[in-house]
């Protein structure tokens, strides 16, 4: 099994060779950039298995190059921590909408923030590792565009097949309906929000047909996720 690759985008050079030694030592491959332009190029380049991405760095700003990353389908599950001075709880909500999977304030410990970045690793890995999502008797083959249900097939249309991957990818995680306009449909979309609780309806409908239990959350005012309760 390959080591880690992970991908620094700091444009503070002392805390980037900080950062650099410091998961080096922990077994991770480091690529390493100020700029953020270029770190677009890294991602195409080296397809890293985790990104830390300060907010304020060179040409382009942590927040659209990880709206960038989001937006495109080969990118889009790559996990994302983004890195700030910025401790003020709209700008960590800000980073988190935009699709960042964590958020570290500075100053942090190397020690922390190799934690962090094994925990995201660990929720993100089984999902991107192979080819077959599960959650409790949901089976989704992602190459051969197979979605069954106690073994039996449920067709599904490709923007549901995308939503219920997006969800089976993130089990348990509430996603509002803007962060899935964003991931699912694409930032550049003019799809109306309510759009997104149509195909949550059409998903539910295909997903409980044989009267299973609904495995979709709706969660009051915050959005929708995949509900372990439900398999009880």
């Amino acid at each position: 099994m390959h080591n880690p690759k992970l991908l620094i985008v700091e444009d503070d050079d002392a805390l980037a060779e900080l950062l650099s030694w410091n998961f080096k030592k922990a077994d991770y491959d480091v690529i390493q950039t100020p700029d953020g332009e270029e770190a677009l190029l890294l991602v195409k380049e080296h397809r890293p298995d985790v990104i830390l991405l300060d907010w304020m760095i060179e040409n382009l700003s942590g927040i659209e190059v990880c709206r960038q990353l989001r937006r495109s389908p080969d990118t889009a599950n790559i996990p994302i921590i983004m890195l700030t001075a910025r401790g003020e709880e709209e700008d960590k909500i800000r980073g988190l909408e935009i699709g960042a999977d964590d958020y570290v304030t500075k100053p942090f410990s190397p020690r922390e923030l190799i934690a962090r970045v094994k925990a995201v690793l660990r929720r993100v890995r089984p999902a991107l590792a192979g080819e077959k999502l599960a959650f409790g008797n949901v089976e989704m083959d992602t190459v051969a565009h197979r979605v069954k249900r106690d073994s039996e097939v449920i067709p599904l249309g490709p923007t549901e097949f995308r939503l219920l991957r997006h969800f089976l990818e993130h089990p348990n995680w509430v996603f509002s309906r803007e962060r899935l306009l964003d991931s699912v449909w694409g930032q550049d979309s003019d799809i109306e929000l309510r759009t997104v609780d149509v195909h949550i309806r059409r998903l539910r409908k295909a997903l409980n047909a044989n009267g299973q239990p609904d495995i979709i959350r709706t969660v009051r005012s915050a959005g929708y996720a995949l509900d372990s309760d439900a398999l009880i």
